[in-house]
């Protein structure tokens, strides 16, 4: 081939990929958010299935068992009897069979006091505007972007229902007989407008850094939220290490390390989470809400969702202790609290003026200190100078001639 014969050819693929690029990406089609919901929701239940075998959430070693409580070194604390699935079912008189399932009113009231308060509190201060811009501009962010900046944050107004509430026991797997813990199931929908948008630029360092900057501008909306919440409390356990276990039974027995009681929820597969996704390319020709960008980030969105809080993972949640302790004490006092509040208040008021009063001094003593040490540079200048009129220059302290 000639120069020009290669040159056009090679003018021609260059048009080519172009053209590809802007029919297949930029314009192309994308499934419709029915056919979506169901290809990711089959998706989700087969990795399910596939994981349900393998997986347990209490798989974890224990060496709490009835034998632990019969070798204990005291007799003064009575452990009482083992209580299975069953029995807390009997006790608590509820029937997984025949209850019906539960409206959770009372509980949609106090969430939604809880997320008010939220958002109440992130229009206070925009520490969420901070928090945020500081998390997008951190040590993750790509090379090829610049600097993100937060351009519209909606928290929405509306708060999610709860509904449909019902417990059955599930087995992990356990060896144990009876040893199914309880787990409650609940219809969670949301329908609001929860809206995030930034702003950045693409950076193009190809075929030299800072080639070209591709401003582009990101809004995603949270549509609506619908799924099947799962909860469950996993009791306190006692963990042998590797080391006890490999320990002599003639050492000492080593503690165990304890877990506390957690709260474990997740999200079934079958979830349906709609995006509305807008998005602005360019500077002078603007291209406006380009199917792919959407797809590719409701893509990474659900991906997001499905590793972190959907079976068979699970949020794992630590409690903290529910026993009554003085120092999580609120309300009125009563007439010996509220004296002994008062002296204790008028002592830490004296100490606090004592040690106020101690400062001013120290303070006071340092500042003449350095004025006398300031004074003492200016009369030995002026010693210098008389003895110079005089003269000759003598060293202070020097012997006379």
């Amino acid at each position: 081939l000639s120069f020009t014969e290669g040159f056009l050819l090679g003018q021609l693929s260059i048009v080519i990929l172009i053209g590809a690029f802007i029919k297949f990406f930029i314009f192309g089609e994308i499934p419709s958010p029915e056919t979506t919901a169901s290809t990711r929701a089959i998706a989700r239940q087969n990795r399910a299935n596939g994981h349900k075998k393998s997986f347990s959430i209490n798989s974890s070693p224990s060496l709490t068992s009835k034998s632990d409580f019969r070798h204990s070194s005291s007799n003064v604390l009575r452990h009482p009897p083992r209580l299975t699935t069953p029995i807390i079912l009997a006790k608590t008189y509820y029937n997984v069979n025949a209850h019906q399932p539960e409206s959770l009113d009372w509980f949609n009231v106090l969430i939604a006091q809880t997320i008010a308060q939220f958002r109440t509190d992130a229009h206070q201060d925009e520490a969420i505007l901070t928090s945020l811009t500081s998390v997008l501009n951190g040590s993750q962010k790509p090379d090829f972007l610049s600097s993100i900046k937060v351009t519209e944050i909606n928290l929405g107004e509306d708060f999610p229902i709860l509904s449909n509430c019902r417990v059955h026991p599930v087995d992990d797997g356990s060896t144990e007989p009876d040893a199914a813990r309880l787990q409650a199931h609940m219809d969670v929908d949301l329908t609001d407008l929860i809206t995030f948008g930034i702003e950045t630029k693409v950076i193009l360092n190809w075929p030299r850094p800072l080639t070209a900057l591709l401003p582009v501008a990101l809004a995603v909306s949270i549509v609506r939220f619908s799924g099947t919440l799962s909860i469950s409390f996993l009791p306190s356990a006692s963990h042998a290490t590797p080391s006890t276990q490999a320990a002599n039974s003639n050492l000492p027995q080593q503690p165990l390390s304890t877990t506390p009681t957690s709260l474990a929820f997740s999200f079934l597969p079958d979830y349906r989470l709609d995006l509305n996704v807008r998005s602005l390319v360019g500077s002078r020709s603007r291209l406006q809400d380009i199917p792919k960008i959407a797809q590719m980030v409701e893509n990474r969105l659900h991906a997001w969702i499905d590793e972190r809080c959907v079976e068979p993972r699970v949020q794992q949640v630590m409690l903290p202790s529910l026993w009554p302790r003085k120092q999580n004490t609120r309300g009125p006092l009563s007439e010996d609290e509220d004296g002994l509040g008062i002296r204790a208040s008028e002592t830490i008021r004296d100490v606090r003026e004592e040690a106020r009063r101690e400062v001013e001094e120290e303070r006071k003593k340092d500042r003449e200190h350095w004025e006398g040490e300031a004074a003492a540079p200016f009369a030995e200048g002026l010693r210098w100078r008389s003895r110079a009129e005089g003269g000759g220059y003598e060293m202070p302290g020097a012997m006379p001639a």
